[in-house]
């Protein structure tokens, strides 16, 4: 099971697990506004439900930096071929090395794109002009990403409990 865990401000934060959640709830570092159903634990007297909707109780500070990861890229991105230029699910894209690792482009910011298969595999051991396609933008490191550092798959079914705290600016997405 998931817990959406939201930022001081109610607003979503990540997913976690709902063992790091009750993690974070005996470290005091969240209070629990919505339960599943499930207790996980159960005395005479108590019982302790899982955690589905968690607030941070502190304010959560800025990185300087942005790591580099398949899930950021992707967000640069705005999870889009950066060839064809179609938005698709995260599983449907791959990275593409601008100038191939072959041809001694390294793996980072400005030189990994995300791209559909159908692209990638057209683009090949190539360069993007001796390929003959055009990126849509250049690659560069952000300074920063969108608050929602993770998108919301339809056919994972999002649970009952969180439906109150999501607003417009989590984008769910369909197959």
């Amino acid at each position: 099971m998931r817990t959406l865990v939201l930022d001081q401000g109610y607003q979503p934060h990540r997913v976690v697990d709902w063992r790091r959640a009750v993690t974070m709830l005996f470290d005091g570092k969240v209070e629990v506004l919505e339960e599943y159903d499930e207790a996980i634990w159960k005395s005479a007297t108590v019982v302790m439900r899982m955690p589905a909707v968690v607030r941070l109780l502190r304010r959560v500070r800025g990185k300087r930096s942005i790591k580099f990861s398949r899930i950021n890229v992707a967000m640069r991105d705005d999870f889009a071929c950066q060839y064809c230029g179609r938005r698709l699910p995260l599983k449907q894209l791959t990275y593409d090395h601008v100038v191939p690792r072959s041809k001694g482009g390294p793996t980072r910011w400005e030189n990994i794109v995300m791209a559909c298969y159908p692209c990638n595999e057209r683009k090949a051991d190539r360069t993007p002009r001796e390929a003959g396609m055009t990126l849509r933008t250049k690659p560069v490191k952000p300074t920063g990403l969108p608050v929602i550092a993770f998108r919301i798959e339809r056919s994972g079914s999002i649970p009952e409990a969180w439906a109150s705290w999501l607003y417009w600016n989590v984008e769910l997405e369909s197959d």
